[in-house]
């Protein structure tokens, strides 16, 4: 799990962002030292908030190949593909980007089509689960 950069889990899962709060700028991930809009006037004061569920596709791709090192992943299984999201989020007026839930398809989404965030599975072993955010088209369950 990436500390800091969601919180909560099931219906109340969201990601967190920060606000400036000079200049009401958003980041995501999280901006913990300065804004980083460069037309504030020096805001260093940056406050938690949760960013929306909701958001619009701006655009997708598909991930055909195994990432290189320092990626983690088994050589012995074989490299799945996946769609990879870019999402508007309107009352920020950012774009977060993250992997589609499993099971979606570059073939499934379309620019315009509203998606929300959900907990994730980034990676598992005998003890431990690491959580991650996937977009998932709104009204699609699993």
């Amino acid at each position: 799990m990436v500390a800091g950069w969601f919180a909560g889990d099931g219906d109340d899962f969201h990601l967190l962002g920060t606000r400036c709060s000079v200049c009401a700028s958003v980041f995501f991930p999280r901006e913990d030292a300065f804004c980083r809009n460069p037309g504030c006037p020096g805001g260093s004061e940056l406050v938690e908030v949760p960013l929306s569920r909701r958001g619009r596709v701006w655009s997708y791709t598909d991930g055909r190949y195994r990432p290189p090192s320092p990626y983690v992943s088994d050589p012995e299984l074989s490299w799945e593909p996946y769609a990879l999201i870019a999402v508007e989020l309107e009352c920020e007026r950012i774009v977060v980007l993250g992997q589609a839930v499993p099971g979606v398809t570059v073939a499934d989404l379309a620019v315009g089509m509203e998606v929300e965030v959900v907990p994730g599975v980034l990676n598992e072993d005998e003890g431990t689960t690491w959580t991650t955010w996937h977009w998932r088209p709104t009204g699609v369950t699993a």
